[in-house]
């Protein structure tokens, strides 16, 4: 269903059983908020993103208690049978814990590490480079704006400011980011990790500052490119500005994997970034994970609010049996469903989906034709309605997915 007609030749990277980059599809990825030490709490956490969808897991892995427990963590998701990577977020003192607890460095299949906060120059980035070369792991290099390298940065508004043409403070940020990124990835190699060990990413918080950093990156270099504003921000603000800025990047074939870091509702759950990343690529012709449901906002002409209940009542059927259908229907992510409030475009809208109900809307006679490919199937009465919509629905897939 890919309707982006060029999509950026990057170089693919194996991450556990999951390849990033190259002609694999672009990768779901979240990050857990539990302490990674308290390893039943992560351990839960871990599994409730990879069934949402994450397709790579990363934690955090700050002290030595964190650093232990990794191990455990993955042996218990391997006996429950998630096999999703794993990713180590390494900062300040990620060599020191990489070359301590060996096993940690073993049970994880990617190391991520800042250069603004482990220091290019330090040794602690050559030693962790040697331990991926020596593990086979391979390394995301995560350049951040609030964490930028300060040395990096000083030595570019140095030259800035004895140029002929100087530029905007942002723009020399901008530069800066990349700079930092391409730098590390080139001394990276030099240590001796492959290029195909290599994703790179450039992480700020405003849209069209990412944009500009990221299509700057991308022709820049061919390392497999991982999407994200570092800080969305919670509710509709981190949706929608996670959602415009990964959108025009997409659209350019620009991203391999992505990430949509949303600030949790109070008692939300962790699982809605990974649920807003597959809609993002599934409403942009990229990917399909689920049943797309189409629904009308509702109207003058439809004052009883049944449709919503049975839209939203539908949706959550469809992802619910997908955890079934998955496994026994191939294709049946790509079906389209569409659940309309009244004669205005309920007949054509249904028409245009796999399969469509058109209920009535006020005043309307209360009937409501249900229409299969195209087709008028059947009309639909009653006070069951709900129910025997599903039935049609599943005995629809079961005919055409098996």
């Amino acid at each position: 269903m890919n309707s982006i007609k060029f999509r950026r030749n990057s170089t693919a990277v194996d991450v556990g059983n999951v390849t990033v980059g190259g002609h694999s599809p672009i990768v779901v990825q979240s990050m857990t908020n539990t302490d990674t030490a308290d390893i039943e709490k992560t351990v839960a956490q871990v599994s409730a993103l990879a069934s949402a969808g994450s397709e790579i897991v990363r934690v955090t892995v700050n002290n030595k208690d964190a650093a232990k427990a990794v191990p455990t963590i993955r042996e218990k998701l391997d006996n429950a049978g998630v096999d999703v990577p794993l990713v180590g977020d390494f900062h300040f003192n990620g060599s020191r814990l990489l070359k301590k607890y060996t096993e940690c460095a073993q049970a994880l299949d990617k190391y991520r590490i800042n250069p603004g906060n482990v220091g290019r120059s330090d040794k602690q980035f050559t030693e962790i480079i040697e331990i991926a070369c020596a593990e086979n792991k391979s390394v995301r290099i995560g350049v951040n704006w609030g964490s930028l390298d300060q040395d990096l940065l000083a030595k570019m508004l140095d030259d800035n400011k004895s140029s002929s043409q100087p530029r905007s403070l942002q723009e020399v940020m901008h530069d800066a980011l990349i700079a930092s990124a391409l730098e590390s990835a080139a001394l990276a190699e030099k240590i001796g990790l492959a290029h195909n060990k290599i994703i790179l990413s450039c992480k700020l918080s405003e849209v069209q500052a990412l944009v500009r950093v990221y299509r700057d990156l991308a022709k820049r270099c061919g390392y497999a490119l991982h999407l994200g504003l570092t800080e969305a921000g919670m509710g509709s603000k981190g949706i929608v500005a996670s959602t415009a800025a990964l959108s025009i990047l997409l659209q350019e074939g620009i991203g391999d994997t992505i990430r949509i870091s949303l600030t949790p509702e109070p008692g939300g759950a962790r699982t809605q970034e990974v649920v807003v990343a597959q809609q993002i690529l599934q409403m942009m012709g990229l990917r399909s994970f689920t049943p797309e449901v189409t629904s009308c906002p509702g109207c003058g002409r439809t004052t009883s609010d049944y449709f919503q209940y049975l839209a939203a009542d539908i949706e959550d059927y469809l992802k619910t049996q997908m955890l079934v259908w998955k496994q026994q229907y191939s294709g049946v992510e790509e079906m389209k469903v569409a659940v309309m409030g009244c004669v205005v475009n309920g007949p054509g809208e249904s028409k245009h989906a796999n399969i469509g109900i058109s209920l009535p809307g006020t005043g309307e006679k209360p009937i409501a034709p249900v229409y299969v490919d195209g087709d008028k199937f059947t009309t639909l009465r009653g006070e069951k309605i709900a129910e025997e919509f599903k039935i049609i629905v599943q005995k629809y897939v079961a005919q055409h997915y098996a």
